[in-house]
């Protein structure tokens, strides 16, 4: 893939890899939102469009770089085992809350970590100091709100495809945009 007509080659873009969820998982998911966390003060639901399992994040890189980043991607998932996600608990950090995932035989975590490392072997990426965790944002705030929602009911999902998406900073919170999606491994 060639980058985008509209960028430069040494414009810098705001990029990462994820998981996309089924749409069923979506529709769940969206509907638990604007039944438990509505509410919350100085919150913001996270759209339906911007749910995912992010791999890498991967911050402002410069336009040229990004054929390189989804071939690396396509690679990855081309040889990853299909993870299958079942929903863990409810958390909140000091600017998100999320919901988290068990990661059934660990290939979430091993795909994350086979993306990770190509990313920065590539010199594109460089890893987190804590340990990757299978999570999906739901709502942003600058106040921690301390809720105590019900679970959504979720069945375990098994994310057919990642994506490389395009993170554009905007007032009212970052807008998200496929730049190509990759199907992950049948095995």
């Amino acid at each position: 893939m060639e980058a985008p007509a509209s960028f430069e080659g040494d414009e810098r873009v705001r990029l990462f890899c994820a998981l996309r969820l089924p749409p069923e998982t979506v529709e769940r998911i969206v509907a638990w939102q604007s039944d438990e966390l509505a509410g919350a003060s100085g919150g913001r639901i996270v759209p339906a469009e911007h749910l995912h399992v992010t791999l890498a994040f991967l911050g402002h890189r410069p336009a040229a770089e990004l054929d390189g980043i989804i071939r690396v991607l396509r690679e990855v998932a081309a040889g990853a085992a299909r993870p299958r996600l079942t929903l863990r608990g409810y958390r909140e950090t000091r600017s998100v809350a999320m919901l988290a995932f068990d990661d059934e035989d660990g290939r979430a975590a091993a795909l994350a970590d086979d993306l990770q490392a190509r990313l920065e072997a590539l010199g594109v990426y460089e890893r987190e100091r804590r340990r990757w965790l299978a999570h999906v944002t739901v709502l942003r705030f600058r106040r921690r709100p301390r809720l105590r929602p019900a679970l959504p009911e979720l069945e375990p999902f098994v994310p057919s495809d990642a994506a490389a998406y395009l993170s554009r900073l905007r007032p009212g919170g970052a807008h998200y945009e496929v730049l190509e999606t990759v199907r992950v491994g049948g095995n």
